[in-house]
């Protein structure tokens, strides 16, 4: 019987954000006996927590998030084991054969790290090379297990840069650390925010065969 997997982190107080990004807020405006029934207020940017980057969050013109297609977000999913302690290089990736995938989920040291409150400046990130080699083969949607897929204070984002701008679709922000290497069946649902540069998403993973 096939597995499934819930590889979103929960939105929690606490949880990690980019430095400068407001934290996750939630608030309870009405509770059952003062009111007939609970409503809660939530304050959030766009890239919060688990989420997907559309091509408009780096490229002026790009698709927003309400209108990636749904082709792209659904699908088979390569889950790719990264023991690299410092980025992801062009030949961690060019060694996997990504010929016949179109979306790939990197699980690199950062799986799990999300449920720390604290922000990590030294995180993994991905090299500038290996964004464009992903670009170069073809594949529409990357996913990585931390904030950001570029190191932190890298002022011109260039593994953004690469990935956005070729259309690749980019899901940060995953916790990979209970999934094992190997092909999956990917949900990746962001919530439709139009005109939106990202939104946070519900990723789920279901083994294959």
């Amino acid at each position: 019987m096939p597995n499934t997997y819930d590889v979103t982190v929960p939105l929690a107080p606490g949880l990690p954000v980019y430095p400068g990004d407001p934290p996750f807020e939630i608030e309870s405006i009405q509770r059952l006996g003062a009111a007939p029934y609970n409503l809660s207020r939530m304050s959030l940017v766009t890239h919060t927590g688990t989420h997907v980057d559309a091509p408009a969050h780096f490229v002026a013109g790009g698709a927003t998030v309400d209108a990636l297609p749904p082709e792209i977000l659904i699908g088979k999913a390569r889950v790719i084991e990264i023991l690299s302690r410092e980025r992801v290089e062009r030949a961690d990736l060019e060694s996997q054969d990504l010929r016949d995938d179109l979306r790939i989920l990197l699980k690199t040291r950062m799986s799990g790290q999300m449920l720390k409150s604290a922000f990590q400046e030294d995180h993994l990130y991905i090299s500038r090379d290996a964004a464009t080699y992903v670009a170069q083969a073809g594949l529409k949607l990357i996913g990585f297990d931390y904030l950001s897929v570029d190191r932190y204070g890298a002022a011109d984002f260039p593994a953004h840069h690469a990935l956005l701008e070729a259309g690749v679709v980019i899901v940060e922000g995953l916790d990979l650390s209970e999934v094992e290497a190997g092909e999956y069946d990917m949900t990746c649902l962001p919530l439709r925010v139009a005109g939106g540069d990202g939104a946070p998403a519900r990723v789920i993973l279901r083994s294959r065969g």
